[in-house]
């Protein structure tokens, strides 16, 4: 079983939309695209190539599509991102017309989930999922991210596509690694890990016998 990654940059109020311009994505009058280039350091650079330093396909909704093919292609002198984004298999989700010129791409068509489904039963390399903020949410909905690869940044915005929207299920996740940036950046990586956990701090209220052994206990001996 192949996993599915989301990474994901984010702002600390949740806010994932148009993270490197303001030419981004302006949908919805948003108006603070490029909010995570001052924060962007070495240390998120050296996070970045190491996690896509190994093989990989990328699964990318139309527009997130759209904005890497006229970026990434373009890109020149042997930068270690752009190669390994380039010569990915690129699984795009469109229900409008698109433009696969860009190499290695192919169109996913009929029940989306179920194509998904069928490519995480596939023997390729690990599924990453990358900007795509609407097609994140029918994966949410549907249960089918594996992993959470985000850089919070220490930023609020107050408005903006969130990653944790409409297509958010109740899910548990356990910490499998974390640091922390120069810029104040945190990266954390959260694995899938079964169920929400329920408690309570409420102070327990006490059974007949336990309110008797504690008269028992005030009562003066003679």
């Amino acid at each position: 079983m192949r996993k599915l990654i989301v990474l994901t940059f984010l702002t600390l109020d949740g806010v994932m939309q148009a993270p490197g311009g303001p030419e981004e994505d302006p949908t919805g009058g948003f108006t603070h695209g490029g909010w995570s280039v001052g924060y962007f350091d070495d240390h998120l650079g050296a996070v970045m190539t190491e996690q896509m330093s190994h093989p990989f396909d990328l699964l990318l909704g139309r527009r997130t599509y759209e904005i890497f093919a006229a970026h990434w292609p373009y890109v020149k002198g042997g930068d270690p991102t752009a190669d390994a984004i380039n010569s990915a298999r690129k699984y795009v989700v469109s229900t409008k017309p698109i433009d696969l010129g860009w190499k290695n791409s192919i169109l996913l068509g009929g029940d989306v989930v179920e194509e998904i489904e069928k490519l995480k039963e596939g023997d390729r390399p690990e599924i990453q999922v990358h900007g795509s903020g609407d097609l994140i949410q029918t994966l949410l909905r549907h249960d089918l991210v594996d992993e959470f690869w985000l850089k919070i940044f220490p930023v609020t915005l107050g408005r903006g596509k969130r990653l944790f929207a409409e297509g958010t299920i109740p899910a548990g996740f356990t910490l499998i690694q974390s640091s922390l940036s120069p810029s104040g950046v945190i990266v954390a990586s959260y694995a899938r890990a079964g169920d929400v956990k329920t408690g309570s701090f409420a102070l327990e209220t006490p059974t007949e016998a336990e309110l008797a052994r504690r008269e028992l206990l005030r009562t003066p001996k003679t």
